[in-house]
């Protein structure tokens, strides 16, 4: 199956158990896959076959700034749930970084990865 990917995307949130998390805030960095079949949009060069990264950009940033989650996992299934019933794809693959977790420690960052298919959910 074909792939839209869009990595990496930075955006500032309120995520966490913990109130200084929801107060503070910190980044956090996404990747998502959808999955779309695209060689009618390569046969044809038209963006209406497919579906525009830009958009799937600011989809991600905003659910990230403007959304308060306990925990990464529900940030990464509410991201999941909106991307399969905007652009009525197949299959989601979300992955969530969180480098400024609270963990007295050294790491690079914590983070879940989902894949979730429309048949996961009640489309809305």
């Amino acid at each position: 199956m074909d792939k839209i990917i869009v990595k990496n995307i930075k955006a500032y949130g309120y995520h966490g158990a913990l109130t200084e998390e929801n107060i503070l805030g910190q980044n956090f960095y996404a990747d998502v896959t959808l999955y779309k079949p695209l060689q009618r949009a390569g046969l044809t060069d038209d963006l209406n076959k497919s579906i525009s990264y830009v958009d799937v950009y600011y989809d991600v940033e905003d659910i990230i700034k403007n959304k308060k989650f306990k925990l990464i996992e529900a940030l990464a299934e509410m991201i999941a749930h909106t991307l399969l019933v905007k652009y009525s794809i197949e299959k989601v693959e979300v992955e969530i970084r969180k480098p400024g977790a609270p963990i007295n420690g050294s790491f690079d960052y914590v983070g879940v990865a989902i894949t979730r298919e429309a048949k996961d959910y009640e489309m809305d």
